[in-house]
């Protein structure tokens, strides 16, 4: 389904019901998303939530990005009245606890859900390795405190480089969570997929091309700031070098 900058690239329930057809057993969410960092508010979990049970749908929610929510409370579809029976809600450590590598997560669903599952999974993969399993267990009883003072870090990160794409001319929506900026290159004149090559080119700074998660992000680049504040500010200083540039050129 497709979501737009207009609405800060939140999922409605208006284009859920538009993409909807007969036949449908399953919802996808990922909230906040990966590549544009939208989420939906309470209020648009609430609607979706009606809609689920009014189709009768079951709902695959990744919240890995969860705890990293910067403005207002992350509302989670599978703690609604009537979505306890019809969601699986998948998460993990990769990315509010920074053990990207660690190759952990867990689902929790319906038990006969949870079951079929599982008759998958154990001819699959064996389990989870020890070291990563007590590293999860670490991060839950003791990494709290770690883990909102980096989320802090990336809501200064964010601050900066939306600030800076927008002072370049690169206008970008100010994301609500997860660690990623989706600004517009459409003042380039260049598609996304020039525009990011060009960069990485002649300034070595990576983006990538928003067509990459879809036809809608055709004009736009993601833009990673887990990284360094010191980085973030040559980034945005080669950016900024290079959108001049091609202004010259036009």
């Amino acid at each position: 389904m497709p979501t737009y900058a207009k609405d800060n690239f939140a999922l409605t329930s208006e284009a859920l019901r538009a993409a909807w057809q007969p036949g449908c057993k399953l919802l996808v969410l990922n909230l906040p998303c990966n590549p544009t960092g939208g989420t939906c508010n309470r209020a648009q979990i609430e609607a979706i939530a009606k809609f689920a049970v009014e189709k009768d749908l079951l709902v695959l929610s990744d919240e890995i990005y969860s705890e990293l929510t910067f403005e207002g409370e992350h509302v989670s579809i599978a703690g609604l009245p009537g979505m306890k029976e019809r969601v699986i809600f998948l998460h993990g450590f990769s990315k509010a606890f920074a053990m990207t590598g660690w190759r952990i997560g867990y689902a929790c669903g319906p038990a006969a859900l949870i079951e079929a599952m599982m008759k998958v999974h154990q001819y699959s993969m064996m389990c989870a390795s020890i070291i990563s399993q007590e590293g999860a267990i670490e991060a839950l009883q003791r990494g709290e405190d770690a883990m909102k003072a980096m989320r802090d870090q990336y809501h200064r990160r964010r601050d900066f480089i939306v600030r800076r794409f927008n002072e370049i001319g690169l206008k970008c929506h100010l994301p609500r969570g997860s660690f990623y900026a989706f600004p517009s290159v459409a003042v380039s004149g260049m598609s996304e997929n020039e525009f990011a090559v060009g960069l990485l080119q002649a300034e070595r700074v990576a983006m990538v091309p928003g067509t990459a998660f879809g036809a809608n992000g055709a004009g736009f680049c993601r833009a990673c700031f887990a990284t360094s504040y010191e980085q973030l500010i040559e980034a945005g200083n080669r950016i900024e070098r290079y959108v001049q540039s091609l202004a010259k050129k036009r």
